[in-house]
């Protein structure tokens, strides 16, 4: 979400989204409260430092990773302030594993995703991680059904071999993706008692892998979408998978009505010839990605847009 108000925010997600609130982050306030920031404030016995070149891990918790946690705490104050007494699904997110390696360096600037060893050792830290915030959200939200939203941006890069290296002029060595599945597994069952969605603003995610993965939702750009994934969508469908589609745009703009708005869900649901009963159960519908680059009054409208279009989506699925 745009803005540094954690209060206003939570006010925001919560009065708009009555039914799936969410912990909101805020990365204009700086350093740690970003993304990356905010994961590596959450990972067990693994710390980091910014640097000009961005995110370091380093040996002992210092200011940035300090920050971090301030930031987290008074996120987590305020949603826990708004949500007296609720009931119902709540999201928290993080960023997934293969985006963190991609993202964080080592000592030598490297990033982590150059070194086996250093992938499997965030991997765990990040899981133990996770599950001492998620047991935090927990006792703060006692009622809340918690899903968990992994964020990986960086995916599809990381299993083509398109991460560049420090010096910018060779890319790291694709993993393999029995690798990455196994490695998502893991993180995914940092959380086993309720759902864990999986998102990707990229073209080409990867549907059968995060399936196979453990993922119960995987949330994605609609726009980004070609008839080469209509076969991977169809069958997670029909597997369960529920569908977080991104159909509102992240950035300031003129919104279309609502119904058109689902156009593209109604056109995709008739070319693969699944029922119109389950768009309700099988689609939630989303800002294509985050809001942070957004105005906050746009913000607002993207919001309460993605409200009006799920009713819409809902009463009138042909």
């Amino acid at each position: 979400m745009p803005g540094g108000d954690a209060r206003e925010a939570a006010k925001t997600v919560t009065g708009s989204f009555e039914d799936f609130p969410f912990l909101a982050e805020l990365p204009a306030r700086g350093p740690g409260a970003d993304m990356i920031g905010r994961t590596a404030g959450m990972l067990v016995e693994l710390y980091a430092r910014v640097e000009p070149s961005g995110w370091r891990i380093g040996d002992r918790p210092g200011r940035d990773t300090r920050r971090a946690w301030s930031w987290l705490r008074e996120d987590l104050d305020a949603l826990e302030e708004f949500t007296q007494g609720y009931e119902g699904d709540l999201k928290v997110q993080a960023v997934g594993p293969w985006t963190l390696a991609a993202a964080l360096e080592l000592r030598g600037g490297e990033a982590a995703l150059s070194d086996a060893g250093a992938c499997r050792d965030l991997a765990a830290s990040l899981a133990e991680g996770l599950r001492l915030h998620l047991a935090e959200v927990r006792r703060r939200v006692p009622g809340a059904r918690i899903v968990l939203q992994l964020d990986e941006p960086s995916l599809t890069a990381v299993l083509r071999g398109q991460v560049r290296t420090a010096s910018g002029y060779r890319t790291h060595r694709a993993v393999d993706r029995q690798t990455v599945e196994a490695t998502l597994r893991e993180v995914v069952g940092a959380h086993p008692d309720g759902p864990v969605a999986v998102h990707s603003c990229a073209p080409d995610v990867p549907f059968a892998l995060l399936r196979r993965a453990g993922a119960d939702a995987i949330s994605f750009d609609f726009t980004l979408l070609t008839e080469r994934d209509d076969e991977a969508i169809g069958e997670a469908v029909e597997g369960g998978t529920r569908l977080f589609a991104g159909v509102v745009p992240g950035t300031d703009g003129p919104l279309s009505d609502p119904a058109g708005s689902v156009m593209g869900v109604r056109t995709l649901w008739r070319r693969l010839g699944l029922h119109p009963g389950l768009l309700a159960e099988a689609v939630t519908l989303t800002p294509a990605c985050g809001l942070a680059g957004a105005s906050p009054a746009y913000a607002r409208q993207a919001l309460a847009h993605c409200v009006r279009a799920a009713r819409s989506l809902a009463d009138n699925p042909e």
